[in-house]
């Protein structure tokens, strides 16, 4: 059943991911860097949300900061250069890399197939739970609930494509720029329900007085990874190597610790 839903979830990718599609082939010539030239440079450009805590959030100066951040921090220390972090939106995070805005993506950024045609992935490095959260007076315990009702999604996420391959023809699905909007539509009664990770949901649940909303049912287990142009084999190669060492040595998931409170999730590319 499981495999069924996830064959599901991947054919509406498609539809939802078709605008990221279109835009990254409109794109000329994305331009390919190896270690060497980061080095030179003396500089990592990395995007990352800034609309997805704990993964991606911003500090008391306003400053990108989250796990991702940190992550990105690690990197650039093991190359030995300095980070340039740049804040992007669910939308836009594709088209900043494949227009050279950054040189690679560590933004939350789930494994699909339907972007594995767009971007290289590196081995993932965080792992989330995407549920479908909504008030408890909201009556659905399965995707066939959610018939006539308003569904709240952070455009061309993995969320949206999760609830678009399920959800029933007369399902109003709403898509917002980020996650940030989908949660005020739902706290404010735009919506019934809306299709979130874990920590979104934890965030609601602490703003909203107590049993106000629930979770509905799992809607999947995503995997992401640093994204980075095609055509890059060796600075993915020195990526994969950082993950891979880091989750050896307990570094990736102390920052995980920090940031989320329990341990890293054991995770591989097809998980």
């Amino acid at each position: 059943m499981i495999h069924s839903f996830q064959r599901r979830v991947f054919t509406a990718a498609a539809l939802v991911l078709g605008l990221s599609a279109v835009l990254s082939m409109s794109i000329p010539s994305a331009s390919a860097q190896t270690v060497a030239d980061l080095k030179k440079k003396g500089e990592i450009t990395v995007g990352l949300l800034v609309d997805f805590p704990p993964y991606g959030t911003v500090d008391g100066k306003n400053q990108p900061d989250g796990y991702d951040a940190d992550v990105a921090r690690l990197l650039a220390k093991d190359l030995g250069v300095k980070l340039k972090l740049v804040p992007v939106t669910g939308p836009n995070r594709i088209p900043f890399l494949l227009t050279n805005k950054v040189d690679m993506l560590v933004a939350s950024l789930a494994i699909t197939p339907e972007r594995a045609k767009q971007v290289q992935f590196s081995q993932p490095y965080s792992a989330a739970g995407i549920v479908l959260f909504g008030s408890k007076k909201a009556n659905i315990k399965t995707a066939a609930d959610m018939k006539g009702l308003r569904i709240g999604v952070a455009r061309a996420s993995t969320q949206d494509v999760a609830v678009t391959g399920i959800a029933p023809k007369d399902t109003e699905i709403r898509r917002f720029d980020d996650d940030a909007s989908a949660m005020q539509a739902l706290m404010s009664g735009q919506v019934d329900a809306i299709g979130c990770s874990t920590t979104v949901a934890a965030q609601i649940a602490k703003r909203a007085p107590a049993n106000t909303f629930e979770t509905k049912f799992q809607l999947l287990q995503q995997v992401m990874a640093v994204a980075l142009r095609p055509g890059q084999p060796e600075l993915l190669k020195t990526v994969n190597d950082f993950v891979a060492r880091n989750k050896a040595n307990g570094e990736l998931n102390k920052l995980y610790q920090k940031w989320l409170a329990t341990d890293l999730p054991a995770m591989s590319a097809g998980s």
